[in-house]
């Protein structure tokens, strides 16, 4: 059995990314989380978004697809505008909140979280499909 996660990459004007550092783990990611029974994709994602940071989105498009192979958790990730809503400082799953620029994702994300918002800066018009190991990605499909 498989379970099912959305999460987004939210870019401010200045090219930043909406990240949180996570209460549980410590581990900075970008929002998003398990799709609860009977909720939408799409709702599920913005629900997760507004939980963890406070700010309202607006799903674009889907960027990749990721298969956590211990977990069994598969990932759906999509690029978002930001519709309005303040950035909360801190939430009850997010220790941090803040907008962090590429350079700093790649530094602070673990490399299987951190792809997932260089794949959805990539700009490319098919999503990205992966699979890891919780650390690394350890395969792609097709043409990512």
């Amino acid at each position: 059995m498989h379970s099912v996660s959305v999460a987004g990459v939210t870019l401010h004007e200045n090219g930043s990314i909406l990240c949180i550092r996570r209460r549980d783990t410590g581990a900075w990611q970008i929002p998003g989380g398990v799709l609860e029974r009977g909720e939408t994709i799409h709702s599920g994602l913005c629900r997760e978004v507004v939980e963890e940071t406070g700010a309202l989105v607006r799903p674009v498009r889907l960027t990749g697809v990721y298969l956590n192979l211990p977990l069994g958790v598969v990932a759906m990730v999509f690029l978002c505008d930001l519709e309005e809503g303040s950035i909360d400082a801190a939430t009850e799953e997010a220790r941090e909140v803040g907008w962090l620029s590429p350079a700093q994702v790649q530094a602070r994300f673990v490399p299987a979280f951190a792809v997932r918002v260089s794949d959805a800066l990539a700009g490319r018009s098919e999503p990205f499909v992966r699979a890891h190991d919780g650390v690394s990605v350890v395969a792609a499909d097709g043409p990512g």
